[in-house]
């Protein structure tokens, strides 16, 4: 079964910019409870990012309503694998326990690393839950049908052709 969340940051993507942030100046992907936030996530923007407002954590972890909301059907769904759309660079990026994917469509495997707060830090190393996130050329441009429906049947060979042990822990 999937459960598919069409826009986790409303505000960001009616800012007319398709922002990071949410109306709060808080990068929501930085802002997920991640075993490290407390420790990191602050310092990581200071020291990183030079205070960066486009990467700003938030004051606390999970501060953010749209981070919650999340972070509740994550635990309501239990979902197998979570695939997370971003833009703009144009790769295939994984977080998490199993084999990655080589490629989802003309998506390449480049794994950026996680951060502290990132929903692939906190679902796919902290909570075990495969992340594949998707990283288009663009925000304001959506791939054609033909590129959608091969990026669909790559993500469901890649979950059908995981080792058997894999499934059998995911369910499959």
């Amino acid at each position: 079964m999937w459960r598919f969340l069409p826009a986790v940051n409303p505000d960001g993507l009616l800012d007319g910019q398709a922002v990071r942030q949410n109306a709060c100046g808080v990068d929501l992907n930085r802002n997920f409870p991640s075993q490290d936030w407390d420790t990191a996530a602050i310092e990581y923007w200071r020291n990183n990012t030079g205070e960066n407002p486009r990467r700003y954590p938030g004051q606390e972890a999970a501060s953010e309503p749209e981070v919650r909301w999340l972070i509740e059907q994550i635990e309501k769904f239990e979902p197998e694998v979570i695939v997370s759309v971003h833009a703009p660079y144009h790769l295939l990026d994984f977080d998490g326990p199993s084999q990655a994917p080589d490629k989802i469509g003309d998506l390449y495997l480049h794994q950026l690393g996680v951060y502290p707060g990132s929903l692939g830090n906190y679902a796919g190393l902290d909570l075990g839950i495969p992340v594949v996130t998707l990283e288009l050329p663009s925000a304001g441009i959506m791939p054609s049908l033909d590129q959608i429906e091969t990026m669909w049947v790559d993500i469901l060979d890649w979950l059908n052709t995981r080792p058997q042990n894999e499934q059998q822990a995911a369910g499959l």
